[in-house]
This record gives structure tokens, C-alpha cells and sequence, in this order.
């Protein structure tokens, strides 16, 4: 009857990571910048804020992500298909330099894939 309740539990667990990192919903925040503005991109809490960015195509943009989590997995944020990266410093501002884009809705994220976000270049 012990590991029954103890298997429950274990399976209640993975459940709720799963629901937190991919399924809840995340509450969308959504910033449009420009070349000249400073745009500040807080990794707190599993969550990018704001985690949908628009910006000029184009235009070469500087993004500044201030990371507040000192889980590991917020540590990098990826743009695979910009081939851009950029390690966060803990209580730092990183500056990540985003190469003039096509149109086109370009996904970011954690190295884990937990944080996310995406970049709408219009």
C-alpha cells in the first residue's frame, strides 16, 4: 500500500513539472522595438518577459536579457536559426546581438527548451 502511494505521488510530480514548464499558460507578453530603444528581457520564474518581441527586419538589434534566475537552465538563451547564443550572467544585463533578419517569426529559448520565446521580425 506504501509504494502504491509513493508511485502516485512520483507520477503526481511529473505531472506537474510537465504542466509548469510546457503547458500552463504562460500569460504572453509581447514588446515591439525599435533599432534605437533599449529593450530589457527579464529570465525569471521559467518565463521570458516579454517572451514575443517584435522588431524591424532589416535592422540589426541589440537585446538586453537581465537574468534573475540562477537555475542552470536559464543560464543560455539560443536563437538557432539567427545562429545566435549568449551565456547570462546571474543579476548581469547581456547584451545579444541579433543580425539583420528576413521576415518571419524566429523561436528562442533556454539550452533545455524550458524558457521561451519568439522573435517577430516584420
Amino acid at each position: 500500500m506504501a509504494s502504491l502511494f509513493i508511485n502516485l505521488l512520483g507520477v503526481a510530480a511529473i505531472a506537474l513539472t510537465v504542466w509548469w514548464f510546457w503547458l500552463a499558460p504562460k500569460g504572453s507578453k509581447q514588446q515591439i522595438v525599435g533599432a534605437d530603444e533599449k529593450l530589457e528581457i527579464l529570465v525569471k520564474d521559467g518565463v521570458y518577459e516579454p517572451d514575443r518581441i517584435r522588431i524591424a527586419a532589416g535592422e540589426e538589434m541589440v537585446l538586453h536579457f537581465r537574468r534573475e534566475d540562477a537555475s542552470p537552465c536559464a543560464e543560455w538563451v539560443l536563437f538557432p536559426d539567427l545562429e545566435v547564443s549568449a551565456q547570462l550572467g546571474v543579476d548581469q544585463i547581456t547584451e545579444v546581438t541579433i543580425p539583420a533578419a528576413n521576415v518571419g517569426e524566429y523561436p528562442f529559448h533556454c539550452q533545455m527548451q524550458m524558457y521561451r520565446g519568439t522573435l517577430v521580425v516584420e
